[in-house]
C-alpha cells in the first residue's frame, strides 16, 4: 500500500496554517512564555558564574542564589538610577512644555514675516501640547505595571532552570537515544549563540552608554546619565531602536538649547555613535554567533514586535539564530537554514543556473 501524499499546494496551505497557529498561541501564552524564555537566556549567561562557584564547593542553590543576588544588585542600581532621573524629568515636564509653546511661537511668527502668511488670529490662542499622544499614559502605566510583574518571574525560572539542569539534560538524552550526540551538540551551540549574544549585547550596551553619556555632560544636558542609557538600552532594539531613541533625546536637545547648532551636533554625534558601534563595536564584542542575513533580522523584530511587543524584539534575534541551528541539524531542513544565514552563494553556480532556465525556456 503506497503512503499518502498531500498535494504542494496542500502542503504549503498546512505550513501557513500550522506557523499561523503557532504564532497565535504564543501571543495568547506570551504572560508565560515571555518571563520563561527571559528566564531561559540568563540562565545561560549566568551559567558560568554559578558553575564556577559550585566548582568551588558551593551547593548548587547556594551558587545559583549568589549569582542571582550580585546581578539583581547591579540591575537594581541601574534601574534606581533611571527612575530617580526619570522623576526629575517628569517634574519639569510643565516647563519644557512652556518653552515648546514659545519655540512653535517664534517658529510661526517667522513664517508670516518672512511669507506673509498668517497662521493665528489676535484672537487665537497659543499653540498647545494637546496633540501630544498623551491620552495613553492610563495604559502606559498598566503596562509597566505588568511588565514589572514579569519581571519579578523572571528569577524564579532562572533559579529552577540552573537548579534543574542535569534534569533537562538526561531528558533530552532520553528522549532521542539514538542521536545522543547530535543533541548534545544542538544544545552547545544553542546555549553558545545564547550566552554569545546576551553578553556581547551587555558590554556593547555598556560602551554605548559611555559614549553618549559623555557627550550628553560635555554639552551640558541636565540628565545625560538617563538619556546616554536610554540610547544604550534602546540600542537592543536593532535599528527601530535607535531611531526612535535618537529622534527623543536630539527633540529634548532642541527644546532646552537657544541655537540650532546642538541638535545637529547632537545628530552627527550618535549617528557617528551608531556607526562605530555596527561597523567596529558589535563585530569585535559580540562577534558573529548570531549568523543570520539583515532581511531574516527585521522580519524577526517586526514579528517579534507584533507578538510579546519590546521583549519580543529583543528576543527574537537569538531566537532566529537558534532556529537556523535547528535547521542545519535536519537535512530536510537545511535549505531553509541557509535562507537564513548571512552567506552568498557562488556567483558561477548562479549564472549556470540561469542559463538552464534560459535553454528550457528558449525550448518552449
Amino acid at each position: 500500500m503506497t503512503p499518502y501524499r498531500l498535494h504542494p499546494i496542500q502542503l504549503i496551505a498546512y505550513s501557513f496554517l500550522s506557523i499561523a497557529l503557532f504564532l497565535w498561541l504564543m501571543q495568547v501564552g506570551a504572560f508565560i512564555l515571555v518571563p520563561l524564555i527571559w528566564g531561559v537566556f540568563f540562565a545561560f549567561a549566568l551559567y558560568p558564574i554559578s558553575n564556577w562557584l559550585e566548582n568551588n564547593r558551593f551547593p548548587r542553590g547556594l551558587a545559583i542564589a549568589s549569582s542571582l543576588v550580585l546581578v539583581s544588585i547591579i540591575g537594581a542600581a541601574i534601574f534606581y538610577l533611571l527612575i530617580n532621573q526619570m522623576i526629575l524629568l517628569i517634574a519639569d515636564i510643565p516647563e519644557i512644555g512652556t518653552k515648546l509653546n514659545e519655540k512653535l511661537m517664534d517658529f510661526w511668527q517667522q513664517i508670516e514675516t518672512n511669507l506673509g502668511i498668517t497662521v493665528f488670529n489676535d484672537s487665537e490662542k497659543t499653540p498647545s501640547l494637546d496633540w501630544l499622544p498623551l491620552g495613553n499614559l492610563n495604559n502606559t502605566i498598566f503596562s509597566t505595571g505588568k511588565s514589572l510583574t514579569l519581571i519579578g518571574i523572571i528569577p524564579l525560572f532562572v533559579f529552577l532552570l540552573l537548579y534543574y539542569k542535569d534534569f533537562f539534560i538526561e531528558f533530552l538524552l532520553k528522549a532521542s537515544s539514538r542521536q545522543n550526540e547530535a543533541i548534545l551538540k544542538w544544545v552547545s551551540d544553542s546555549g553558545q549563540v545564547i550566552h554569545a549574544y546576551l553578553i556581547g549585547m551587555v558590554k556593547v550596551t555598556f560602551l554605548v552608554a559611555v559614549m553618549a553619556g559623555i557627550y550628553f555632560h560635555f554639552i551640558g544636558i541636565k540628565y545625560y546619565l538617563l538619556f546616554a542609557l536610554f540610547i544604550a538600552i534602546m540600542n537592543l532594539i536593532p535599528y527601530i531602536g535607535v531611531i526612535i531613541s535618537s529622534i527623543l533625546v536630539i527633540f529634548y536637545v532642541f527644546l532646552t538649547s537657544d541655537s540650532f547648532l546642538l541638535p545637529i551636533l547632537t545628530l552627527v554625534v550618535l549617528w557617528g555613535i551608531q556607526l562605530l558601534e555596527n561597523n567596529l563595536i558589535t563585530p569585535l564584542v559580540v562577534g558573529s554567533k548570531v549568523k543570520v542575513n539583515v532581511l531574516a533580522v527585521v522580519l524577526a523584530i517586526l514579528i517579534g514586535g507584533g507578538i510579546w511587543g519590546i521583549s519580543g524584539m529583543i528576543l527574537f534575534i537569538p531566537l532566529i539564530g537558534i532556529l537556523k541551528i535547528t535547521f542545519d541539524r535536519i537535512p530536510e531542513l537545511q535549505p531553509y537554514g541557509y535562507l537564513l544565514g548571512d552567506k552568498f552563494p557562488v556567483l558561477e553556480k548562479n549564472e549556470n543556473f540561469i542559463r538552464l532556465l534560459r535553454k528550457k525556456w528558449s525550448k518552449k
